[in-house]
């Protein structure tokens, strides 16, 4: 197995919320707390089967503008996380390579890169609101189709493992 010597990317500025992030216990607790994943996809997948059919009777939601404003929200979300994480992806492209930063096992950079760690957290907790996206096809009676419904399922599982 390969050593690997490790320093981090250059940020310009590193805020103190990211600075004093604690992510040995916040992976600890995820790791504790796995069933807590479980609890949020069958809340989700109740809601599925109660909201459409307590929606069959019902006219639809006529939620345009609200849908339009949690699509900024959650736009405005995924660039900033970007912005705070891409500097860590090409530190490590350029370091290491490809091969590394997908295959090689070992010291994971989020461990030592409290930005990245941040923003990785807010990443899978993310995964949660966004399962409000299917709230609105409900609401809107529109079709839910399979693949929708099993992507938020499984990344939300898949996330909270990492």
């Amino acid at each position: 197995m390969e050593t690997v010597s490790m320093s981090m990317p250059n940020y310009s500025y590193v805020f103190k919320f990211e600075e004093d992030f604690a992510e040995k216990e916040r992976r600890q607790w995820m790791s504790e707390n796995w069933y807590v994943c479980m609890y949020y996809i069958g809340a989700y997948m109740i809601f599925i089967v109660v909201g459409q059919h307590y929606m069959q009777s019902r006219p639809r939601f006529e939620l345009r503008n609200t849908l339009a404003l949690w699509n900024f929200f959650l736009a405005v979300f995924s660039i900033i996380g970007t912005m705070r994480t891409v500097p860590e992806m090409l530190f490590v492209l350029r370091h290491f390579g490809l091969h590394h930063s997908c295959c090689v096992a070992g010291p994971s950079f989020v461990q030592n890169n409290t930005v990245s760690a941040f923003w990785s957290y807010l990443f899978t907790m993310s995964k949660v609101p966004e399962l409000g996206d299917t709230v609105f096809i409900v609401l809107r009676k529109q079709p839910l189709i399979f693949l929708h419904w099993y992507h938020h399922v499984t990344v939300l599982i898949f996330t909270w493992y990492r």
